[in-house]
């Protein structure tokens, strides 16, 4: 039960403050700095050819993975050895940073102000900071698009997935699915710098998000229904876009909000000046407004709750049935 809660702890104060402000980097901008460095040093070790990439990417995701597992780990482990309220504190504080429900909704609804004011080259800046497509040239639909693809992605992989491996696995096991995730959103591209060598990172994260995507899309559906909107529409239609993706994760929460919002997402994008054909996802009933980032947000907070109260219920089932 410690380890529960470290993680409802880690919750409360996700949800109350955001990411903390710290004189040290975040864990995962140090997850970051260690995919640069690790890139380097294994692309002069390997083979420039596909097997070498492939090979050298392999290696990058275990030992990202693997260290971040063990590190933190032995960390709580060793904390513990001096008191159990030290291991507590640092697994809260793990808990914590891998949640980013309070820093989605500050970052998309700074899209929101911008777009409020009418100041598009604003809103574009905003919303650069939360996707990796190309946003200069994005109009006012498209960038409402853009935030509101991006809060239904990172219900799941900022908030509902890291929450399934905390409940799981305690920190440790958290920061395991941030590093899995941190690789894919630096080198799990399918261009010509990581086509092989990010292919293992990026299909680790595939396989990581699997379960815990279709999870929060369910999820996402009953926030519909628990606020008042089209709860019905959104399971429709994410019965029928949730594959309209090339990833096979990444329509199954934006399927759902689509769905429920009665708004069109997907289609073409624009990374690093190429553009990408995509399938649509969600019917355009109406057009899109700028509340919508707004709507999107409620819904991944009340999709937030509801899987937390979910997955504490199976956790107490779980320790009853072990006793």
């Amino acid at each position: 039960m410690v380890k529960l809660g470290c993680v409802l702890c880690g919750f409360l104060l996700d949800l109350l403050l955001g990411d903390p402000v710290l004189p040290i980097p975040h864990t995962v901008v140090l997850m970051g700095r260690c995919i640069t460095s690790l890139e380097g040093i294994l692309r002069r070790l390997f083979p420039k050819t596909q097997g070498g990439e492939l090979a050298a990417g392999g290696v990058l995701a275990l030992i990202l993975s693997g260290g971040a597992w063990l590190l933190s780990w032995t960390a709580l482990r060793l904390c513990a050895l001096v008191h159990p309220a030290l291991s507590f504190a640092l697994g809260t504080f793990w808990c914590w940073q891998a949640l980013a429900l309070r820093d989605l909704r500050t970052e998309s609804m700074l899209v929101l102000t911008q777009l409020e004011r009418n100041d598009l080259p604003a809103a574009r800046a905003a919303l650069s900071r939360i996707v990796g497509r190309d946003t200069e040239q994005l109009d006012e639909a498209g960038i409402i698009r853009a935030a509101v693809e991006t809060v239904a992605e990172n219900c799941s992989d900022g908030v509902i997935a890291p929450l399934c491996y905390l409940m799981l696995g305690g920190a440790p096991l958290g920061l395991w699915y941030k590093a899995v995730n941190t690789m894919d959103s630096m080198i799990g591209y399918r261009n010509s710098q990581y086509l092989y060598f990010g292919r293992c990172g990026a299909r680790l994260d595939d396989l990581a998000n699997y379960l815990p995507a279709r999870f929060s899309a369910l999820m996402l559906i009953c926030a519909g229904f628990l606020t008042g909107q089209n709860g019905k529409r959104g399971w429709r239609i994410w019965r029928r876009d949730r594959r309209n993706h090339p990833s096979p994760n990444s329509a199954q929460c934006e399927a759902a909000v689509a769905g429920i919002l009665g708004i069109e997402l997907g289609g073409a994008a624009s990374y690093f000046g190429v553009r990408h054909e995509k399938p649509t996802i969600g019917d355009a009933t109406r057009p899109v407004f700028p509340e919508d980032i707004g709507r999107a947000n409620r819904l991944v907070l009340w999709a937030a709750l509801t899987a937390l109260a979910v997955l504490v219920w199976g956790s107490v089932l779980f320790h009853k049935g072990m006793r």
